[in-house]
């Protein structure tokens, strides 16, 4: 073995240490804390044995930092690459993000060609259309070694993410561009459809992926439900599923408390007495530090021992920062709760502190900790119990339960492998909100099912397309077609190349009839009748749904209305029916009706009904069309089949419902008296089986004697018996009124005989069901090569699109080659339209280096201020942003909107670029860029300490970024101001290096 381990491997870690062995690609599904971590680690071992290298990728930064110093503690040789740091990049491991990797890929890095193994950490995380590191989603509650964990999941609703920043499809680019040599190792958790996708990539990368799934758990888990509030129920934690997963109903019982905040304080009374400990989320208050640190002021959880070793850690942590920086009001206040045995992990935290928080966990001195659900996606950090005070989250949409995939990550993190028989998860009830038994097991019973399945979130952006227009090696549409978007015609392609190749012999087996009247050399062949009877019969289907809404036609469809429909469900070309009502379904109107069937013919009906039901749109749709194509050739266009009727036959009525307006053949002249009710009732009352044989009554019975002898006596070329849209039926709309008279001549045109001598021709019937037959045939092949081509792929609208649109704005020719312009757009990796524009459009040139971070941190904010863009704070004049932001902002504003104006007019479905942008921190990066403290910085904006950092942390990204496209184009000046205004902002806390990375 390339690696030995201190302790016997688990069956999965056993099976996929062979396959890796053998050099096969693996795709490892298992729960939280199961031990995942042991595979990647045998492949970083095998590149070590065999002197090449190998890549770890993470979804975000912290996870990455975290890797490494584990990783590094491990095998030494190991290097790290973010989008800020860079350490050890020329080790044989390396550990990065996705979007690193990405990067790497389409500019062709050396590291590529040595790659042996490339190993995908948390690959359920493809699901995540919108991470954006915000954190803004559900707060779980993860705990520590003896801890124990509350979930929270409100959200405050001012602070939501602005940036759009998806990564799922960075994962799905990723796996499309890596080199044939590179082998996968894919570590997820449990998700339902993990061969699916390793079948996905298996056939784009040609090879053989070996799916190793377990649903054993190490540590099984039991749920609980907790309700103490007050001194008489603090000890109220009820098993509402057993470590079996069975649900557990004795002894259930609630006895809500007065105020939802006592329940804390119960239940830290509880852990006196009991092995639990806390990690809580309670983050919908404003000031979530303080308020916390409020709430939880007079319990205190740790020894003097423990006090001691958190002050000498933390001093230690925080002695890299300088002065002020270590006066920060959130690093004080932190140090106080960790020393208390409290901690809070989320988006608005310092990203030091954050670390900090992580490694006393770790160590377990944190005893209750405040996380968000990035904590519950970190290293292998397991608490003896986790806890939800709430089963619900914010998603930045809408408040809504979580889904199973989300509340088994966070509660799989309960539970010590080695320490702990069981796990325990927690559900926190609060006042007026305690479920009843039932509504609570239906909620249970959602989260015990499978986890939310991996799907694509694959999507074209502009910085894809040039980067693959640039490097050439990989063509768009087979990006695209490789995408697990397409999976499913991916998996179908050589089904449809066969069946391609059968329609095709089909075709040419196809010999026209040798009829002068049909196939004439000179004049208008049966081939244009049915082209023109076809669109006539489309036109006429979408004319009358857009009818019915003109109260002209509303009055005409009143009950008792006769009817000619199009009726394939119950084996009627066409029928004669009577109007009962119209519904109202959605945002359409629908038909219930009346027909006349035989009396013996009423339960095969309803069994064709099923039967065309449940056959797929598509096919219902061709029945229809080629129902109504068959009749109007043979019957006319408002005719009817010939139907005998036999007095020997019992007639009956037959109700049908939901039938859609584009059904409609022709509204007759005639209509009838009806009690609408009455007859819905009376024929209800025959579908009894011990009613069946009886008579319908009298008024019933008149009914369908009058459909029957409007059927055996229809003649649709009587004048007065039908009213035809355009003739006896108009509105007064345009441009419906165009479409009608359209419609009208198109149907003049088609039963004038003289303009199609093959309606004479005695084989007519016959020829016709040829032609189509073979028209049939045609689209089949030509569906069938759209499907096999680019223009079949579910994104190639938006993918042409967007390449009309960078064709207009000049980022490519017409022949697709990228300009000088579209190589500066590839040197940008966010918003790069837009931020390509600003510098082609000389922006920065003017600006200072404070004035361009300003500018540039509208693109990298994540905040939105819930008092505008500065605090009104009347007595200190600093705080009042200087007017030259305005003109900046109005810079941007312009330019995103003339970008919109491009993407509406090509056709881009995109949201307006300043929707993305966030300009509340326009001024704290101002003034840090003019060297003010970060303690004053926090007076201007309401925004978390963590948000502002991240912010600045990113803005330096793209200011490395906008120097490279400066040294592109041959601009030295801009690349010096990008240099200078990336000095100053690179200073203090919001660069402090990662502990991860400088700590032993």
């Amino acid at each position: 073995m390339a690696r030995k381990y201190p302790f016997e491997l688990d069956p999965f870690q056993q099976q996929a240490v062979v396959c890796l062995d053998r050099g096969d690609s693996v795709f490892v599904a298992a729960h939280t804390s199961a031990g995942k971590t042991v595979v990647a680690e045998y492949a970083v071992a095998l590149c070590s044995l065999h002197k090449t290298r190998a890549i770890y990728t993470s979804p975000i930064k912290a996870l990455s930092n975290q890797k490494f110093r584990e990783f590094k503690l491990i095998f030494e040789d190991v290097g790290l690459i973010t989008g800020d740091i860079q350490l050890h990049p020329e080790a044989f491991c390396l550990i990065m993000t996705t979007e690193v990797l990405r990067s790497m890929l389409y500019n062709g890095s050396e590291i590529i060609r040595e790659l042996e193994w490339v190993i995908f950490d948390e690959v359920h995380y493809i699901n995540d259309a919108e991470r954006n590191n915000s954190d803004n989603r559900e707060y779980s509650l993860n705990v520590n070694s003896t801890a124990l964990i509350i979930v929270g999941t409100t959200v405050n609703k001012f602070v939501h993410a602005i940036l759009s920043g998806t990564r799922g499809h960075v994962w799905e680019e990723v796996l499309i561009m890596l080199p044939a040599h590179a082998k996968i190792v894919m570590l997820s958790a449990t998700v339902p459809n993990c061969v699916e996708f390793a079948d996905w990539v298996g056939r784009i990368k040609k090879k053989q992926i070996y799916v190793i799934m377990t649903a054993r758990r190490p540590v099984p888990l039991e749920h609980f439900l907790y309700t103490g509030q007050d001194g008489k129920t603090k000890k109220d934690m009820f098993k509402i599923i057993d470590s079996d997963g069975q649900f557990v109903q004795k002894g259930y019982q609630l006895d809500i408390g007065i105020h939802f905040m006592n329940l804390y304080f119960a239940y830290f009374a509880l852990i006196d007495k009991n092995v639990y400990i806390t990690v809580i989320d309670h983050l919908r208050m404003q000031n979530i530090c303080d308020d916390n640190a409020y709430l939880l002021r007079s319990v205190d959880l740790t020894t003097e021992k423990e006090k001691s070793s958190i002050h000498h850690f933390f001093s230690k942590c925080i002695a890299r920062l300088r002065g002020s920086d270590k006066r920060l009001p959130q690093v004080l206040q932190m140090k106080e709760l960790c020393k208390h045995g409290f901690a809070i992990h989320h988006s608005g935290i310092l990203p030091i502190l954050k670390e900090v928080v992580e490694l006393l966990f770790q160590k377990g001195l944190v005893k209750v900790l405040f996380a968000t659900e990035t904590f519950a996606m970190g290293v292998n950090m397991p608490a003896r119990t986790v806890i939800f005070d709430s089963l619900q989250k914010h998603d930045g949409r809408q408040l809504r339960m979580l889904n199973p995939g989300e509340y088994i990550q966070m509660a799989g993190r309960a539970g010590r492998r080695g320490l702990d028989a069981t796990g325990t998860v927690i559900v926190l009830c609060k006042g007026p909100y305690v479920p009843d038994y039932l509504d609570l097991v239906n909620c249970m019973q959602s989260f015990q099912g499978k986890p939310t399945k991996l799907e694509s979130r694959f999507r074209v952006t502009y910085s894809m397309l040039l980067n693959l227009l640039r490097v050439e090696y990989l063509s768009i549409e087979d990006v695209l077609r490789r995408s697990y978007v397409e999976s499913a015609s991916l998996r179908l392609a050589l089904a449809h190349k066969a069946r391609l190749k059968e329609v095709e012999k089909l075709l040419v087996s196809k010999e026209d009839p040798n009829c002068t009247a049909c196939f004439p050399i000179e004049s208008r062949s049966i081939v244009d009748y049915y082209e023109n009877l076809k669109i006539f019969l489309r036109s006429r289907a979408e004319l009358w749904p857009e009818l019915i809404r003109f109260s002209v036609v509303d009055k005409l469809l009143a009950p008792g209305r006769l009817i000619i429909v199009c009726l394939p469900e119950v084996g009627r070309i066409a029928t004669v029916a009577i109007l009962l009502k119209i519904t109202v379904d959605g945002n359409s109107k629908k038909m219930t009706l009346l027909l006349s069937v035989e009396g013996d013919q009423q339960i095969r009906e309803k069994c064709e009904i099923d039967s065309f039901t449940r056959m797929p749109q598509e096919e219902r749709q061709e029945i229809c069309e080629t129902s109504l194509l068959q009749c109007a050739a043979l019957y006319g266009l408002e005719g009817l089949p010939p139907q005998k009727f036999s007095d020997q036959v019992r007639r009956i009525g037959f109700v049908l419902d939901g039938i859609s307006f584009d059904r409609l053949i022709a509204i007759c002249q005639r209509t009838v008296k009806i009690d609408p009710l009455a007859i819905i009732e009376d024929i209800k009352s025959r579908n009894h089986p011990n009613h069946r044989t009886k008579s319908p009554n009298e008024g019933v019975r008149k009914i369908i004697n009058e459909i029957d002898n409007i059927t055996a006596n229809w003649d649709s070329t009587k004048k007065g018996n039908i009213k035809l849209p355009g003739q006896d039926i108009q509105v007064s709309d345009i441009d419906i009124f165009q479409k009608l008279l359209h419609l009208n001549d198109l149907r003049n045109f088609l039963i004038n005989d003289a303009n199609f001598h093959c309606r004479q021709c005695p084989l007519f019937r016959e020829h016709f069901i040829y032609i189509h037959d073979k028209r049939s045939l045609q689209e089949k092949c030509d569906e069938l090569r759209v499907r096999l081509s680019a223009g079949g792929l579910l994104l190639s609208q938006d993918y042409y699109d967007r390449i009309k649109l960078l064709r207009r704005l000049n980022y490519i020719d017409d022949s697709n080659l990228v300009s000088l312009k579209g190589r500066v757009a590839c040197e940008i990796h966010h918003q790069e339209l837009l931020i390509t524009e600003l510098m082609l459009d000389n922006k920065f040139h003017y600006r200072s280096t404070a004035e361009i971070a300003a500018m540039l941190s509208v693109t990298t904010c994540q905040h939105r201020s819930r008092e505008g863009d500065y605090r009104k704070d009347k007595e200190d004049e600093i705080v009042r942003p200087p007017p030259v932001l305005k003109e900046l902002k109005d810079d941007i504003i312009e330019v995103c909107n003339r970008i919109g104006t491009f993407q509406r007019e090509c056709g881009v479905k995109d949201v307006d670029i300043s929707e993305e942008l966030s300009f509340d921190l326009m001024h704290a990066v101002y003034e840090w860029a003019n060297s003010m403290p970060f303690a004053d910085i926090m007076q201007l904006t309401d925004a978390q300490e963590g948000l502002i950092v991240r912010c600045i942390q990113r803005l330096d990204e793209l200011c490395r970024d906008i120097r490279n496209a400066a040294r592109l184009v041959g601009d030295p000046a801009l690349y010096e101001k990008m240099d200078d205004t990336s000095a100053a902002i690179k200073r203090d806390i919001v660069f402090a290096a990662s502990l991860y990375t400088v700590m032993d």
